[in-house]
């Protein structure tokens, strides 16, 4: 049995923290928002050192790609802190800060896509590749349309949280997360 790596273990936490997280936005959507906030917070404070950490362990072994996720690891963090510290502030930060998160972590993931598939492989690159320009596209929709963000954004979230968690999955049982130096 392979060992698997602590980037493994840690993209299947995140993984079905995040389809949870979706499945809750589902099933609640009208929910307390304060504690959806605070809960969101969480979740973009978590993917942010997540983001940070590949940084670190990548940055030296490949390009541009590990630079675009410091970058998208520090947005994160922010946008978690801000939402848990000032969970009122949670409506205006879904407008603003949701379609940005999106957009930073899409761009940081596909900016993987050259490693992923050398690493996971055809599918495990489809898949991540058609996750984040959905999530781009929602980004962009959630930024220029601000009033279909308030109304429908726990659906988009949801929608968007169990994609991305199930990519993170299928990121976690794939060669990325086995202890192979790349």
């Amino acid at each position: 049995m392979k060992r698997r790596s602590s980037y493994g273990v840690y993209e299947l936490i995140v993984g079905i923290l995040l389809i949870l997280l979706g499945i809750f936005t589902f099933t609640r959507p009208q929910s307390e928002l304060t504690g959806l906030v605070v809960l969101y917070g969480l979740l973009a404070t978590i993917t942010g050192i997540g983001d940070i950490v590949f940084y670190v362990k990548m940055e030296k072994h490949t390009g541009f790609g590990p630079t675009i996720s410091l970058i998208s690891g520090i947005l994160s963090v922010m946008t978690g802190l801000v939402l848990m510290v000032h969970p009122g502030a949670g409506r205006w930060a879904m407008m603003v800060f949701f379609p940005i998160w999106f957009i930073a972590h899409c761009i940081s993931r596909l900016s993987h896509l050259n490693t992923i598939k050398y690493i996971a492989g055809n599918f495990v690159y489809w898949f991540t590749m058609i996750v984040n320009i959905i999530g781009l596209v929602l980004g962009v929709v959630m930024i220029f349309s601000p009033n279909i963000s308030i109304a429908a954004v726990a659906y988009i979230v949801g929608a968007y949280l169990v994609l991305f968690g199930i990519d993170c999955i299928i990121i976690a049982f794939s060669r990325i997360g086995e202890g192979k130096q790349y």
